[in-house]
């Protein structure tokens, strides 16, 4: 299983200043989000997954400065949630220099959007859900009725998505539910967030995830990311 170290960027900086000397006293706090993809590149990342929290909020990348910076310092897979929810935000972060996107759930109902940008990004790019049951349901659906998770992977999958990140699913019946759509769902599902620690890390690897996003638990120093990859292993 892949661990992907998630920066979140707001105004061009890591929302989490990272110091990864900290336990020793050595070495100094950045917030520049190159310098902290650059590390755990160095480490064997094997993609960086960034989260535009302006662009989210704007509705388009915002920060792609940011992306484009570190783009120009690692050869390593970058990963853009935030903003990308048509096709002409997904082109200019492309240009930018990322080569994977997350798109929000506002692209799950509305079928026409997501084949637009799938025709744009194709297997590059990813549907991001929530799932927590009441925060799915929550959503204004434009169908009758809201669907269930599985439900609702399982007709992405079919429209030709090929991954899923998926937050809140770190606890104990998010675990089982990555379990089961990992049997049934041909797509990597990356579970993001919610495990600060190894055992959690192990959970997430047996039930059948592809990945696991990990941002502030790798940047407050919560868990290493040695130590992450060998739970993963």
């Amino acid at each position: 299983m892949q661990v992907i170290p998630a920066i979140d960027v707001a105004g061009g900086r890591s929302r989490v200043v990272f110091w990864p000397g900290v336990s020793s006293g050595i070495g100094a706090p950045t917030d520049r989000p190159d310098q902290i993809a650059e590390h755990f590149v160095r480490l064997g990342a094997p993609v960086i997954h960034l989260v535009d929290f302006d662009g989210a909020r704007d509705g388009r990348p915002t920060n792609l400065e940011v992306l484009g910076a570190i783009a120009a310092r690692v050869a390593t897979p970058l990963q853009l949630a935030g903003g990308v929810d048509d096709p002409d935000a997904i082109r200019l972060a492309f240009a930018a220099g990322a080569t994977r996107v997350v798109c929000s759930l506002a692209v799950a109902d509305d079928p026409p959007r997501l084949d637009a940008c799938l025709a744009v990004a194709g297997d590059w790019l990813a549907v991001g859900l929530d799932a927590r049951p009441d925060r799915l349901a929550a959503f204004p659906w434009r169908r009758p009725a809201p669907p269930t998770l599985p439900d609702l992977v399982g007709e992405l999958a079919g429209r030709g998505v090929r991954r899923f990140v998926l937050s809140h699913a770190g606890g104990e019946q998010g675990i089982g539910t990555v379990a089961s759509l990992a049997r049934t769902v041909d797509a990597d599902l990356l579970v993001a967030g919610g495990t600060s620690d190894a055992a959690g890390i192990r959970r997430v690897r047996d039930a059948g995830a592809a990945g696991i996003i990990l941002g502030e638990a790798l940047l407050s120093g919560a868990i290493d990311y040695q130590t992450a990859r060998e739970a993963a292993a």
